[in-house]
């Protein structure tokens, strides 16, 4: 009786956290302070040296617990890049979450060992640890600031924060394998092992993982949402077992299976906002759970220090040597600033807080103390610097980075061409039937603009925009895209002509300005975009 008393506070408490955690959102919203870090604050109120001083130090479950949780953080990070619209940054994002990491990482670790007097394999742990940049932090503050920035910065922060962890758990765990004295020779191989498996893995579970949604049918919604799940911890559980790199490996088929074409993404998206949100404050409570104030004030001085020497001079360096010509004066100062240190941070000092191996310094409270003053400071002034440094570009919107991006408006502009001989030639506009929520906006007729009433008589010539309500598909609905490149065998061929299996359907084409309903005398040309309906 009593473990179900025990079990139903357990359920109890952890509700209450999940409101505090959200109620403390608008509150963070208010003060313009991240949310993230108001969940940190929350698990050091409910900890050891809290209020509610719940003991917790059990560094081997926080472990496996905030491993989950980065699991789905870093693949949704990779699902919602919009890879068209990342592109042009990708290259620069991946020179910075690699030979950055690495760079950072030997900067942070010759200054700890010889300011700090720390031991050189520690010293290269520490600046493994910090080596990365929070992709949970970065992204909630740009999408809750709606951080709209000039040219590819978003992007380019966007994809080093979220490809970057990878790399620098990859050098935690060399740091880690030298301090428990493996051999050179092996490390090397380890090296080798983690990126080849990690990327071989992740690749082959993006580009299979479409492919089974599309041609399976599910019978009950939700469960393409699963699916995508599982194969996110398909893809993170296989590379681990075979020795690669689950992190890169997650991230990738994340990447993947987020900017293949699929149905139901909307119903995915939904789903991995909500297990993200959750995944994030699970994290960030854990984590001030696990803490103990009086230790991170102990270990205050060595934080500062670092903190100071990693934003002030190692991620500049790193960032003005490795963007070159790349971006502005000003911008390269925005991403140096923009350098986050998170959650990730925090969860590898747990790895190495839990890898048995002997520590001269307290790496876990430092690396917290340095998460903590970095997502505060940095997070809470990042909107500042990006208007001081005039960065903020208001026509853009750093949402179309991300797959999740929809437009406000549910509605569509379709346009209607008025031939001779039409059922609608001569007619009043109040007298012809539009689809149920439709409006007639504007009618073109020559070099005239008429905003159309209802006694408007439409003549031949007339070209009218039509607000529509926008089409959601149901489940059993598939639609597709194709582009008649100049080799395409369908170019310079009229519907009727193609050879298309019965439940193929030519819907739309898109060519250039227009929307045109084919029918079968309808002739296809290079450039068009074919809307395809298939079943």
């Amino acid at each position: 009786m009593t473990g179900e008393v025990s079990m139903e506070l357990y359920l109890l408490l952890c509700a209450v956290v999940l409101l505090l955690c959200i109620f403390s959102n608008k509150i963070s919203d208010k003060i313009g302070v991240p949310s993230l870090l108001i969940f940190m604050f929350l698990g050091m109120v409910f900890g050891s040296e809290g209020i509610f001083k719940i003991e917790f130090s059990d560094f081997q479950a926080a472990e496996n617990i905030c491993t989950a949780a980065l699991i789905f953080i870093m693949f949704y990070g990779g699902y919602s890049t919009n890879w068209e619209r990342a592109k042009p940054a990708a290259g620069r994002a991946a020179v910075l979450s690699t030979l950055g990491v690495a760079m950072t990482a030997a900067l942070v670790g010759a200054f700890c060992h010889f300011i700090l007097k720390l031991s050189l394999p520690e010293s290269f742990l520490i600046g493994s640890v910090v080596s990365c940049t929070d992709a949970a932090s970065v992204f909630s503050i740009f999408r809750s600031k709606n951080l709209n920035l000039e040219g590819n910065l978003a992007p380019l922060l966007e994809i080093e924060s979220g490809s970057n962890d990878p790399f620098s758990y990859m050098l935690t765990v060399i740091a880690l394998t030298v301090m428990k004295g493996g051999e050179l020779d092996f490390i090397w191989k380890m090296v080798f092992l983690q990126l080849a498996v990690g990327a071989g893995v992740g690749a082959a579970v993006g580009i299979a993982g479409p492919k089974i949604i599309r041609k399976f049918k599910f019978c009950t919604d939700g469960f393409d949402a699963v699916f995508v799940l599982a194969a996110a911890l398909i893809s993170y559980a296989l590379a681990g077992i075979m020795g690669g790199n689950g992190f890169l490996s997650v991230y990738l088929t994340g990447i993947l299976m987020g900017n293949a074409k699929t149905k139901n993404k909307a119903n995915v998206v939904r789903f991995f906002d909500n297990v993200t949100i959750l995944a994030q404050i699970a994290t960030f409570f854990l984590i001030g759970l696990l803490s103990y104030p009086s230790q991170m004030v102990s270990s205050l001085p060595a934080t500062l220090v670092i903190i100071l020497f990693l934003t002030l001079a190692a991620r500049p360096v790193m960032v003005f040597i490795l963007t070159g010509r790349y971006l502005k004066f000003r911008e390269k100062i925005f991403v140096s600033f923009a350098g986050l240190r998170g959650a990730s941070s925090i969860v590898f000092a747990i790895f190495a807080s839990a890898g048995g191996v002997y520590m001269q310094s307290n790496v876990f409270h430092i690396v917290f103390g340095l998460a903590l003053i970095s997502v505060a400071v940095q997070g809470t002034f990042l909107p500042w610097a990006a208007r001081r440094l005039d960065l903020i570009d208001e026509e853009n919107d750093v949402r179309k980075t991300f797959n999740d991006y929809q437009e406000e408006s549910a509605m569509t502009l379709m346009q209607l061409h008025i031939s001779p001989g039409h059922h609608w030639e001569n007619q009043k506009l109040k007298d012809v039937t539009l689809p149920e929520g439709s409006l007639a906006m504007v009618i073109r007729r020559e070099d005239d603009i008429i905003i159309p009433k209802g006694d408007t008589v439409m003549m031949a010539g007339d070209d009218i925009a039509v607000n529509v309500p926008s089409f959601e598909a149901a489940n059993e609905i598939s639609l597709k895209e194709i582009k008649i490149e100049e080799d395409h065998p369908w170019r310079d061929k009229k519907i009727k002509e193609l050879d298309l299996k019965e439940h193929i359907l030519v819907a739309m084409i898109r060519r250039k300005d227009q929307d045109i309903i084919p029918n079968g005398e309808t002739k296809i040309y290079k450039d068009d975009i074919l809307v395809i309906y298939d079943e």
